[in-house]
């Protein structure tokens, strides 16, 4: 009796702190301190929202990389007294690059400092005249492109925090896309501007090798012969385009990108080119702070302040260009290219936005440019690939089919239960009800997103707990028609059934575990939800259940349970 008592005051204890867990979906408990106040979320396809997936420009980041360290390289080469000609990165898309050594002896000295100081990142492929071939080791690369994913999965996650999306679901898809789902998202307009703004920040220095003239009349013979406009083209397709059909027309380590004329309304209805240095190596990384500030005209634009290592630089990069322009680009918008007048040791400088346009849409500019940089710069340009909206009304007749659906199921089992095992049967209803609660006070209590898989999930569930007590009654029906007492009959059906229980609980158990580590979204989801349904049949299907039982046998000293 002593086991029989614990075991009823553990039943009792857990399904009263499900209970507990549960009252934060119904009742608004904030004001009760002693409740617990997390609660079940709904996912995308039960209450609406935007799906989203993007693809990433892992190759553009690669090529950012290499240009980064061959500026390096030239730096260390330089103290090492080794003499370079040039960096040819033809390649840098692919992790590639080769250095141009002065002499062969320059070469052999080129090929003995990589391996010597960069031998875990870098390789040298070969020696060719004095042509040396370097490239980033694969294991490198794909170290480097996971970060790059994982950290642009980070930046989204920072910025969807903004709109206080609940649950958002940030995750990797394949091996260069992200999937994004925000369920009950509101402004979803909003979050793909916030989204899709790369916000990479570079500060690059003018190039006056080509007259402005001149860059005009390439970009004009360039759109004829390849027959094609920025207005009917992405800008950022048209610029990756354009410099593509450049390249060899323009300087080595030089770009060409646009700034809006202020009168004009879009990039299409008016640009200005500009012929950029790559070099300089300044971008929004080694930014402290951006906000939304107003100049002595009280024209908005976005104020920003540099880390120390970031003045630093950016005092060093306006004391060697003095008289010359710096082009401060965002997303390869050329926002502002103003003359550097004097060395800025204090490591501010602004972004400004014109005065032409409405002056609302300036200040929401400017919110939208200094929340994505203080959020941080996405590591790779984002691509929307594909894009889906579910309504909250379709969200909520899926949801009511499928309470209907449960509803319909539930009474179904209900009344074969009872009908075909009488007691037994009613006692597997209460269990299964215990059971049910305890699924939604598990998930409510980790935070869980709650979906339509989630809800098959559940129904599988049910599924289980009365497999479990059909094998369970089938037992014990067994032993009363062998003659076996109460007490005996009740002991050895549960006994005996166990074995199959725990059998079939297992592996259900490993699929889900299976479906839990290389699943995404909507399979982790029923993963989860069926995992935490086989500790709950476990529980109230077969351990309340016996308890149930053994109340009415031993406490209540019943003779008789049909079944």
């Amino acid at each position: 009796m002593d086991g029989l008592r614990t075991r009823t005051w553990l039943a009792i204890v857990v399904i009263i702190a499900a209970v507990l867990f549960i009252i934060p979906n119904f009742v608004d408990v904030s004001k009760v301190s002693w409740l617990p106040g997390s609660k079940l979320n709904y996912g995308l396809d039960i209450q609406g929202g935007v799906h989203l997936v993007m693809g990433v420009d892992i190759e553009g980041v690669v090529a950012t990389t290499v240009t980064r360290q061959t500026l390096a390289l030239k730096s260390e080469f330089a103290k090492e007294n080794i003499q370079v000609n040039d960096f040819n990165l033809t390649k840098a898309k692919t992790g590639a690059f080769d250095i141009v050594a002065a002499t062969p002896e320059d070469g052999k000295k080129i090929e003995a400092y990589i391996q010597k100081t960069h031998a875990t990142s870098l390789q040298v492929l070969g020696i060719r005249d004095n042509t040396v071939e370097v490239k980033y080791f694969d294991a490198y690369l794909a170290d480097q492109k996971q970060t790059i994913i994982h950290q642009a999965i980070e930046t989204i996650r920072n910025r969807i925090d903004e709109f206080g999306v609940a649950e958002p679901s940030i995750t990797q898809q394949g091996g260069d896309r992200i999937l994004i789902q925000l369920p009950g998202m509101a402004d979803a307009e909003k979050a793909k501007q916030l989204i899709n703004t790369t916000a990479k920040l570079d500060f690059m220095i003018v190039s006056y090798e080509k007259k402005p003239d001149e860059i005009r009349k390439m970009i004009a013979d360039a759109e004829k012969a390849g027959n094609y406009k920025m207005a009917g083209m992405k800008y950022t397709e048209y610029v990756a385009r354009i410099n593509k059909d450049l390249d060899g027309k323009i300087p080595p380590k030089t770009v060409v990108y646009f700034e809006k004329l202020e009168n004009a309304k879009t990039m299409e209805a008016g640009a200005t080119p500009f012929l950029l240095k790559t070099d300089t190596d300044l971008t929004g990384d080694l930014l402290d702070n951006a906000a939304v500030s107003f100049d002595q005209y009280g024209a908005p634009e976005v104020s920003l302040r540099f880390n120390s290592l970031g003045a630093t630089k950016f005092g060093d990069l306006t004391g060697a260009h003095l008289n010359e322009q710096m082009a401060v680009v965002l997303d390869k918008v050329v926002k502002t290219a103003p003359n550097i007048k004097s060395k800025i040791p204090n490591g501010q400088a602004v972004i400004t936005l014109g005065s032409a346009r409405n002056r609302d849409e300036s200040i929401a500019e400017a919110q939208l440019i200094s929340t994505a940089l203080r959020a941080g710069a996405l590591p790779a340009a984002l691509e929307q690939l594909e894009e889906r909206r579910v309504g909250p009304s379709l969200g909520r007749d899926a949801l009511d089919k499928a309470k209907l659906g449960s509803y319909i199921g539930s009474l179904l089992i209900i009344l074969f239960m009872i009908g075909y095992y009488r007691a037994m049967g009613l006692i597997t209803t209460l269990s299964l009800v215990i059971n049910i609660l305890c699924v939604f006070a598990l998930l409510g209590s980790l935070g869980a997103t709650l979906t339509l898989p989630g809800i098959a999930g559940m129904a599988l569930t049910v599924g289980f707990a009365v497999d479990a007590n059909v094998l369970i009654n089938e037992r014990i029906r067994e032993e009363y028609a062998k003659g076996a007492s109460i007490k005996s009959a009740i002991q050895d059906g549960y006994t005996h059934a166990m074995s199959a229980i725990i059998d079939s609980n297992i592996t259900v158990a490993l699929t889900a575990i299976v479906l839990l580590y290389f699943g995404t979204g909507p399979v982790r989801g029923f993963a989860v939800t069926l995992l935490v349904g086989l500790v709950t049949t476990i529980f109230a299907n077969v351990f309340v259940s016996k308890v149930i039982v053994d109340n009415l046998v031993h406490r209540f000293g019943v003779q008789k349970i049909s079944v």
